[in-house]
Formats: structure tokens, C-alpha cells, sequence
């Protein structure tokens, strides 16, 4: 099932420059979260692990066993700037887990497999 995309990939791709640029508001770092987001499940289609970015979203991403009920077995949360850090390869997946700056919990939650995210058109 592909997924369903909210952000226009165009308008995506431009908030994650403005970032990498040093823009900072809000709008353009939700915009650029959403977008990385929808782009690793597009990329990793599955439900075995839910990948949080809160307060701006999450996605449910990478084949395994589905989760249909409650917490998932599976989480992966940070804050936006380590995500955009992270999905563009401007951050490494172990130096943010040494560090504490993502919080994975459960068996398939290691990401390193999968970032940096192809983003780039």
C-alpha cells in the first residue's frame, strides 16, 4: 500500500534546503519533518516500527510484524532538529543514540539502515 502524501514533494524539498540554510520557524521545520517522514515510509513501507517527531508527526515505516493496538514494540523518538539532522545525513545514528538524543526502544528500532533518507529529486 503506498503511502498517502500530504506534502507536496516540491514544497518538501524546499523547507528542507531552507533548514540545511539555517531557516529555523516553524512552518518550515514542520514542513520539512512531515516530508522526511512521508519520504522514509514511502522509501520503507511497513508498521513495525513507529518513528515520532513530536510535536510535528509521526509515520509507522520498515516491514516486520504489524502493530494494530496500544504503544508500538518499536518506537523511535527525537526532537525535529535531530530528526532533520539525522535524514539528511548531517548526523550519524550512533553518535544521536550515544549522545541521548534519540530514544529507541524495542527490537527493529535501529534506523541506521536507513538514514540518510533520499530526498534530493
Amino acid at each position: 500500500m503506498a503511502v498517502r502524501r500530504r506534502i507536496d514533494p516540491d514544497a518538501g524539498r524546499a523547507a528542507v534546503r531552507a533548514w540545511q540554510q539555517g531557516a529555523g520557524d516553524r512552518p518550515t521545520v514542520a514542513t520539512a519533518v512531515r516530508f522526511l517522514l512521508e519520504q522514509l515510509a514511502t522509501d520503507h513501507e511497513g508498521n513495525s516500527v513507529e518513528v515520532r517527531v513530536p510535536p510535528f508527526g509521526a509515520t509507522q515505516a520498515i516491514e516486520g510484524p504489524r502493530h494494530t493496538r496500544g504503544t508500538p514494540p518499536n518506537v523511535v523518538e527525537m526532537d525535529a532538529a535531530t530528526w532533520l539532522a539525522l535524514a539528511t545525513g548531517a548526523l550519524g545514528w550512533a553518535e544521536a543514540v550515544s549522545d541521548a538524543q534519540v530514544a529507541a526502544s524495542g527490537t527493529r528500532a535501529d534506523l541506521s539502515g536507513v538514514l540518510p533518507i533520499r530526498w534530493v529529486a
